[in-house]
């Protein structure tokens, strides 16, 4: 059996950590392990899944760069400890530049790194972060990215292999029943019901999403908006939705472990990203059949449903809530219930075997 260390930040109910589940899952147990070595020191959503499964979780130290020396000490004496890791396989973008340069240093011969975004934070961190991306060519020799611009963005120049953020597509199927199930327990009726799922930071623009649905109300009272997820930008974001007097149309669902139900609820998917890979919870909104607004910084290539709408982020707020309210929400929901999306480029009952084949001819 080959033992495969995933490098994450931590395993919470997110994009990328719900698409790698997706494919642990699915892996052959016999031929294949995945284990997780994080960057937190708590515990997180799918440890106890990922223990229930085989998988083992190891807290580094956080990427602070006051934490360098102690960080590579650690994975020093890390791989010292665990010999048996042959692949290392980081998912951290830029920074994935730190543990594989341990894992370089400690001879682990596959050194994977994957690309999962077109853009980079604009945090305390974003001249190191420039600085590794600069640098992670030489110390992966494997470079895997989500889509076509996220592969481009990190490795410029060099030759990639596209993994597909692919999901259980039948959990995203549309439902009726599951629909009105959830409405209910959400107190809603009627109401035109707006959606969004993602970490509340700056990637995914929050405070112009709160805007582009103010602008939506002031045209439609009737309406509502989901927010699933949580983040640092939180409080900010909870401010402004008072300053607007949103309060009663602005719902704060949290981390949620029904996000594929929560799709069910919702009339339709508002992603206004700074900057995106191919977001997973693109791909599960459509797959749930419902019409994506994206901004025009996602991009294109997550497209296949035939009702993603891309919106330049240099409109304004305005021009958004009229692109959104012109859709025809009778008609979408009554093709909701025509069937389910074909497409197995994102059906993790396809993909999974690619990856695994990948692993195994290492």
């Amino acid at each position: 059996m080959i033992r495969i260390l995933q490098v994450v930040n931590n395993m919470h109910r997110a994009g990328l950590e719900t698409m790698l589940m997706n494919y642990y899952r699915y892996m052959d147990k016999e031929k294949i392990q995945f284990d997780f070595l994080t960057h937190r020191p708590e515990r997180d959503d799918y440890d106890d899944e990922i223990e229930s499964m085989g998988g083992k979780v190891y807290y580094a130290p956080r990427l602070y760069p006051q934490n360098y020396p102690a960080y590579f000490k650690y994975m020093d004496n890390f791989f010292k400890e665990h010999p048996e890791y042959k692949i290392m396989h980081s998912h951290i973008d830029a920074m994935s530049y730190l543990p594989l340069k341990a894992a370089k240093k400690a001879g682990v011969p596959i050194r994977i790194a994957h690309s999962h975004n077109t853009s980079i934070d604009k945090d305390f961190k974003l001249p190191l972060k420039l600085y590794y991306k600069s640098r992670i060519t030489s110390v992966a020799n494997y470079y895997y990215a989500c889509g076509k611009e996220a592969g481009k963005f990190l490795f410029p120049g060099k030759e990639y292999t596209v993994i597909p953020n692919a999901i259980e597509t039948d959990k995203f199927k549309f439902d009726e029943i599951t629909r009105n199930k959830k409405r209910k327990e959400l107190g809603i009726s009627d109401e035109l019901v707006f959606g969004h799922v993602g970490r509340i930071s700056y990637q995914k623009n929050h405070k112009f999403l709160v805007e582009i649905f103010h602008e939506i109300v002031k045209k439609n009272r009737n309406s509502l908006l989901l927010l699933i997820g949580v983040g640092e930008k939180e409080e900010e974001v909870r401010r402004q939705v008072t300053e607007l007097g949103l309060e009663d149309k602005v719902r704060f669902l949290g981390n949620r472990a029904d996000v594929f139900e929560l799709y069910q609820a919702m009339d339709a998917f508002i992603l206004p990203s700074f900057f995106e890979g191919i977001p997973v919870v693109g791909v599960e909104a459509q797959y749930a059949g419902l019409p994506c607004f994206f901004s025009d910084k996602v991009p294109s290539e997550v497209a296949f449903n035939g009702k993603c709408i891309f919106v330049s982020l240099k409109h304004s707020a305005d021009d958004w809530a009229e692109s959104i309210l012109k859709y025809d929400y009778k008609k979408g929901l009554n093709e909701r219930n025509n069937g389910p999306v074909k497409e197995s480029l994102y059906d993790i009952k396809n993909a999974y075997k690619l990856l695994e084949n990948y692993y195994l001819d290492f």
